[in-house]
């Protein structure tokens, strides 16, 4: 089973190549670029560095969601256009859970968090089994940070947060949390096409596949645009 998986949700470009367990390549950029910009020639790099061509991939995993609307949607349209073309299926990963796999061996609770503005995160709480798959303990959510500490307490159990979303409620975080908890470093605190790879293998063999007609960003919110229009200005 060959996975190419696309991450784009937030500020960081990831494309990444998976063959059964064997990570061949990875590519992340975490700077500001647009994803218009960087996708496509990111992609056709792995592809020139193992010698592979597009019609090789098996699958198109896209990280859908929640995260930036416009990140969203270049890495959805991107994914579609290969799936397209090669005649493959596609997995919607949820970006959250996806995020989770970067802590893949931990026994904490792995909280991931980005920032959704207006002191506000999406956020998901989940863990890892003994058979080695992520568990959903809360699903993927828009919360505020004051109502995410809240609810991390009431678990009583150690965790571990990752995201960009720790910069912005990591004052919060201290000053709420009653609990054990720590951040994650920085070379597993952002989203990586690897992680999204690894969950969307796991969600193949549960058979959980879509045409890539199909396929649709998850964005958890209304855009500000829809928000406006329903006279909601916050």
């Amino acid at each position: 089973m060959r996975i190419l998986a696309i991450e784009s949700s937030a500020i960081t470009a990831s494309v990444a190549v998976v063959e059964d367990d064997v990570l061949m390549a990875e590519y992340t950029v975490n700077y500001k670029k647009t994803h218009s910009q960087t996708l496509l020639p990111m992609i056709d790099e792995v592809f020139k560095m193992t010698e592979m061509e597009p019609e090789s991939i098996d699958v198109v995993a896209v990280s859908v969601g929640p995260g930036s609307f416009t990140g969203l949607r270049i890495g959805a349209a991107t994914g579609k256009g290969i799936a397209f073309a090669t005649g493959r299926d596609m997995v919607e990963v949820p970006t959250l859970a996806a995020m989770a796999y970067n802590m893949y061996g931990t026994d904490k609770l792995i909280c991931p968090v980005m920032d959704a503005k207006r002191r506000h995160l999406y956020a998901g709480l989940y863990r890892f089994n003994k058979s080695g798959e992520v568990e959903n303990i809360k699903e993927q959510m828009l919360i505020s940070y004051e109502d995410l500490s809240d609810m991390i307490n009431k678990m009583g159990q150690s965790v571990v947060f990752i995201g960009d979303g720790i910069a912005v409620a990591k004052d919060t975080f201290i000053e709420k949390l009653e609990v054990e908890y720590e951040f994650a470093a920085a070379h597993m605190n952002t989203q990586r096409a690897g992680s999204v790879a690894m969950l969307a293998k796991a969600m193949v063999a549960r058979g959980e596949t879509v045409p890539a007609e199909a396929l649709r960003p998850d964005y958890l919110r209304p855009s500000q645009a829809e928000r406006e229009k329903m006279g909601d200005n916050s």
